[in-house]
Parts: structure tokens; sequence; C-alpha cells
């Protein structure tokens, strides 16, 4: 990569075998809404999509974009709306069957007629999200990944007390990197709620609100502090327009990245992009920090167009993209990720 932000394509970079597991949500999308019609008034939008979203799906999708082979390990209901989700998904070439389809339930959805400006009120059903159940998962496949995301543990229901725990060492056995986010904007006794997941993860990845809302807390560092306290391995906690803050045992003070900056289309999935961005760079191998970067960009990316899968192309892309910012930084992830490609002599033949 380049200091002038060029970069000669960059070949196949698989990260491996990522397992994405918890809310997959079948986002509908318009833009822009300056305000919702009086009765049975109507407004022209300049778009309107469907995506796969949510803290698992939205995430797996990014992922699989970025190169790594993804299981996406869910609950949707046996409707329309999760056929469409597990479409959005295949299309981008993750792995659903590990989807499990619930009768008479229906997907987990949200409506958000997006802003002008990018805000997102949303309009959200639930749905089958909840339903998971431990014997809906497939422990063989977890083991056998590289990286296990649960992403929303809050939205899922009994699974959550102690299923979570189960999958989660059975990643580790299998020595996967673990991580968690959440889906909901937290409160008094959700952190008691996740508090033994959060003791076998190797990174809580919050949005700020989330993380104060989570510990109560009245500041981000000591609140990050309360996290690394319960056993997690690193925090990474994005702060929208901000930026991003990143620490770790022994890492000393809080890194403070500030945001890329982009023109805002939407804000949907940024959070998710993130998410990817990191756990990518961190199974390239490369330090924290240059990891949140790699987060940084990518969910900076996706705010430049509507829905959670938008920006994202592929690592390459996102590389010659933060190389315009950070040039050294994109070529040591760069480096990181041509190490970790097999000469084409050794590659599997398709």
């Amino acid at each position: 990569m380049s200091a002038q932000g060029a970069s000669p394509p960059l070949p196949d970079c698989p990260l491996g075998p990522v397992t994405v597991l918890g809310a997959h949500i079948l986002d509908v999308l318009g833009r822009p809404v300056e305000s919702i019609p009086p009765g049975q008034g109507s407004a022209r939008l300049e778009e309107i999509r469907a995506t796969a979203a949510g803290t698992a799906a939205g995430t797996g999708v990014d992922l699989a974009k970025l190169g790594a082979q993804v299981l996406a390990v869910g609950a949707i209901g046996d409707d329309l709306l999760g056929d469409i989700v597990t479409a959005a998904m295949a299309r981008h070439g993750v792995d659903t069957g590990g989807l499990t389809r619930k009768r008479g339930v229906q997907t987990s959805a949200t409506i958000l007629p997006i802003r002008a400006n990018g805000e997102r009120p949303a309009l959200h059903v639930p749905g089958a999200t909840r339903l998971l159940e431990l014997a809906d998962v497939d422990l063989e496949r977890v083991r056998a990944s590289r990286a296990l995301l649960v992403g929303g543990p809050d939205a899922l229901g009994a699974i959550g007390r102690d299923g979570l725990a189960q999958i989660a060492a059975a990643a580790r056995d299998g020595g996967a990197l673990v991580a968690v986010d959440v889906l909901y904007p937290g409160g008094p006794g959700g952190l008691e709620r996740i508090a033994g997941l959060l003791g076998a993860t190797d990174w809580f990845l919050p949005n700020g609100d989330q993380l104060l809302a989570l510990t109560g807390r009245d500041d981000i560092p000591s609140a990050v502090k309360d996290i690394l306290a319960l056993g997690a391995g690193g925090v990474a906690v994005t702060l929208g327009a901000d930026g991003c803050l990143v620490g770790w045992p022994g890492g000393g003070e809080l890194v403070a990245l500030p945001a890329i900056e982009v023109a805002v289309v939407d804000t949907t999935g940024c959070g998710d992009g993130f998410t990817a961005g990191l756990l990518a760079g961190l199974l390239l191998g490369v330090s924290p920090v240059d990891a949140a970067w790699l987060g940084s960009a990518c969910g900076a990316l996706v705010a430049t167009g509507l829905g959670s899968d938008a920006g994202i192309e592929n690592l390459g892309q996102v590389l010659e993209f933060l190389g315009r910012t950070k040039p050294t930084v994109a070529d040591r992830i760069a480096a990181a990720a041509m190490e970790r490609t097999p000469p084409t002599s050794e590659r599997a033949e398709p």
C-alpha cells in the first residue's frame, strides 16, 4: 500500500472459518425520510432496500466480503422475511446452514426511515431471534472456527443463561478468538446477564452508550475497567463521529482513534462494519490498534451507502481506502494479509 493510496489488488486472503451467532434481522430501509405523511398520505423516496442485518447477520456479511468463510447461526421465522434474510446472506457467500427456522414465528425485522443527515429511527419486531436453543448449534463447527462472534446475547432467550457460555467454551477449546457485541441500548441488570459470557470473551465490542448503560458508569474508562475486571481480554468501544477507544490488559491507557471522515448516507450497520474489520485484523495477526483502524475504515465505508451491507467490497478495497489517511497502517495490514495467503500452487482447487 503506497502513501498515495494506490495499491495492486490483493490476492484472495482467506481469514478462515468464522461463526457468527445471534441476531439475524431483516432491515427494510428508505431514504431520505423528512417526515411521516399524515393519514394516508405518501412521500416519494430516492431509495428503498432490504438487507440482512443485526449484530450477527450484518457482521457476518461484512466478514464474508473481507475474506472469511462465514457460518451463520441463529433463529429466523418460517416466513418470507426469513427467506429474504437467508438469500441476502447467501448472496455474499455466507453459509446459512446454521440458521434454524422456527414455525409460526416471524423473522426479526426492522423498518428504518433514514433521515437526510443519516440518522435512523427504528420500528422493530423482536421476532424469532430469542428462540435460538443450544440444540440448534453445531458445536463441532464452532470448534472448527478461527473466530466466534456472539452478536446480540441481550436479544437471545433462554440460551443466554448458560448455553452461550458453553458455546464460547467450545470455541476456545478449538483455539478460536471469541468476541461479543450487544444489540439493544442496555440498562440495569444487563451486564449481570452477560457477565459470565464476557469472562470467556477475548473482545467486547459495544458502542459508548451501550457500555455506559450496561455498567452504570458515567465515563468510558471506568466502564472499560469494569468489563476487563470480568475477565474479558479487550474492549473496543465505538463512539460514532468521535471514533473509537481500544483497551486491553497490559495495554496502558485507552487508545483513542479518530473517525475517518466520509459523506454519511446512513449510519445503519456501521458498528457491525467496525466489528468485522477489527476481527479481520486480529485474525490476520496485526496489533489491536491496527485492527481497530481496519474496523474504523469498514465502519466509515458502510456509512457511505444505504443499509448494513453497503460500502465494503473486499479487503483490498478497504485497505486502499484506509491508505488514504493511514498509509503505514494499511501497509502493515496488507503485509499480514500477504503472509497469510498461500502460494497459488498450494491453494485448493475449486
